[in-house]
């Protein structure tokens, strides 16, 4: 029997075109001998609506592009398609109105629908939220009386012996064990982050060894708003050898053959994609990916960039150039009475490497008028962090009217390190509508323009970098003021991106970083730092999400907050606020 695994990338709402993607998907696969079909959680509206749920009509077009997909379907196919469904029995003991469901339709018809079980709620996840919880394992008999357990996403990931405790009172798959079946589907839509896929495939073959029986696992793909979708899709054997793997961050269609007599998977063709080579070539896919369907997916054709000659705004303007094509990035020179010689013959030979289209704006003039306008009231004052950042408003009030003028994306450059400890300046470089590298600390910054220009080197013929060298090896400096650079304010970013990770990934305490090696002083900047910069991260534009702790949907802190650790030192606050 032929199992089609369809890795879709659907637009969130766009409940016809999503339809009409898995009808063509499927009309393909059928064409190929496939009997069952499988899509990803929620493939007919994409994951996560979010409230769009609150709106009856949203969830009354599903039901019936769902019965109309059940009717064009290939006859011969019996598929399962994520859907939310009504709850019935809504409001009877606090009952959600919704359940997170997949659909069995067969013969032009709905068949079962079947309950996700597990709802989470961390992170990203808010399912409580609107859903309701499956009471019953769900499974279904093919016609050939082979017997297929189905879950949805969260469904997969309670397995007490692998995790070594249990999140959920029950688990969804030892109870499908349990009754029998002879195989097991999970339909996902799992976000990236790095790494991730290893752990699943580890947590799989897990699942296929310990109840002796094999997986199917169908991710979706692609980029909706912060989140990104990277596929991945796989199907293990009993034995928990993998048997195929689709593309990351593409769509994909799979088909593996369950052989009735072995009680298994085998593969139809080799079709075990590798992954990608490394993290860094692993975050690089996502962000283009993410870019890629942002823009698309938002109505927007070009973007536009500010380039300063410093490494962010490279590693953006390459990231927009492989996600949109060279000729539908602009990059924007605004170099000002500070910016050195070589930052703006490093951006224009960025733009040339990439060969994507400039416009110079200088903005000098600018300054002096805001100078002019100030001077009574800034008058016996010290020339200071107000003044030098009136040059990023300047940059990015122009930037934003290119984007108005013309209808551009303005992508916003700042890393992770500088959104984390607010080394950064609202309504200046802060300015965009998609922060690309903001879950991307500094070191990574460095290591992916450093792979970057590896794997560009051994494409070209003759080898030519497409970061340039100097770019690489300069200290890095906002040029707000003369001979400035980031560590006249920051720690060494080794050091701050250490801290970082400690404090924000591994919630270490100031006292547990310090014991880490960690200079005292440093670590109690740092967290206040942290914890003062959270009104600039509230105003950023959606960050794209590759770590398992970004400042996005999943990051909910106060910012009218007087916590901090008692292991910190007393400071100014309002010396820390002002800052940057």
């Amino acid at each position: 029997m032929k199992i089609a695994i369809a890795q879709l990338n659907p637009i969130i709402g766009d409940i016809d075109g999503n339809a009409q993607r898995i009808l063509a998907t499927a009309q393909t696969a059928a064409a190929q001998g496939a009997e069952v079909f499988l899509t990803p959680e929620l493939s007919l509206c994409g994951y996560p609506p979010r409230d769009l749920l609150t709106h009856p009509d949203f969830v009354e077009a599903m039901g019936q592009a769902l019965e109309q997909l059940a009717i064009t379907l290939p006859p011969q196919l019996i598929a399962l398609v994520g859907v939310v469904t009504i709850n019935p029995n809504a409001g009877i003991a606090g009952g959600k109105p919704l359940f997170n469901s997949s659909a069995l339709l067969a013969n032009g018809q709905i068949q079962q629908i079947f309950h996700k079980r597990l709802l989470p709620t961390y992170d990203v996840f808010d399912e409580d939220r609107y859903f309701e919880p499956g009471e019953k394992p769900n499974h279904f008999v093919f016609p050939s009386s082979l017997h297929l357990g189905v879950t949805i996403c969260e469904d997969l990931w309670n397995d007490e012996e692998f995790w070594g405790k249990r999140t959920y009172e029950i688990n969804p798959i030892a109870d499908l064990a349990q009754i029998g079946v002879h195989l097991t589907i999970n339909l996902s839509a799992s976000p990236f982050t790095v790494g991730k896929q290893a752990l699943r495939e580890a947590m799989l073959k897990h699942a296929a060894t310990r109840f002796n029986q094999p997986v199917i696992y169908v991710n979706q793909v692609g980029g909706n708003d912060d989140l990104i979708f990277d596929g991945n899709s796989v199907a293990f054997n009993r034995r928990g050898e993998l048997v195929c793997r689709a593309r990351a961050f593409e769509t994909d269609l799979l088909l593996v053959d369950y052989d009735e007599e072995q009680q298994d998977l085998v593969a139809i063709a080799p079709d075990i994609t590798p992954l990608p080579e490394n993290d860094d070539a692993e975050i690089w896919g996502a962000l283009v990916l993410g870019v890629k369907d942002y823009a698309r997916k938002c109505g927007f054709r070009k973007a536009v960039i500010g380039l300063s000659g410093g490494i962010d705004s490279a590693l953006v303007a390459a990231i927009a150039t492989a996600a949109l094509g060279r000729e539908n990035v602009l990059g924007v020179l605004m170099p000002s009475p500070y910016s050195s010689e070589h930052s703006v013959k490093d951006a224009l030979q960025l733009a040339e490497n990439l060969g994507i289209p400039t416009q110079t704006l200088p903005i000098g003039e600018l300054m002096q008028g805001y100078d002019h306008t100030l001077e009574t009231l800034f008058a016996n004052t010290e020339f200071g962090l107000a003044e030098e950042n009136i040059q990023s408003r300047i940059r990015g009030n122009l930037l934003m009217a290119i984007s108005n003028k013309f209808g551009h994306l303005l992508l916003s450059t700042g890393n992770k390190s500088e959104m984390a400890v607010g080394y950064c300046t609202l309504y200046g470089d802060m300015n965009g509508g998609l922060a690309v590298i903001a879950d991307v600390p500094k070191t990574r910054v460095y290591s992916i323009c450093n792979w970057l220009n590896q794997t560009e080197r051994s494409r070209s013929n003759p080898p030519s970098p497409i970061i340039p060298p100097n770019i690489l090896t300069k200290a890095p400096s906002a040029e707000l003021k003369p001979g400035q650079v980031d560590q006249d304010s920051l720690p060494p970013y080794e050091i701050l991106d250490d801290i970082l990770v400690r404090l924000i990934h591994n919630h270490q305490t100031p006292d547990q970083i310090v014991l880490a090696g960690h200079d005292p002083a440093v670590v109690d900047k740092v967290t206040r730092l942290v914890s003062r910069a959270e009104f600039k991260r509230r105003q950023a534009p959606p960050v794209l999400k590759v770590t398992d702790r970004a400042f996005g949907v999943g990051w909910r802190m106060p910012i009218a907050s007087r916590w901090l650790s008692k292991t910190t030192q007393t400071v100014n606050r309002e010396a820390i606020w002002n800052q940057f």
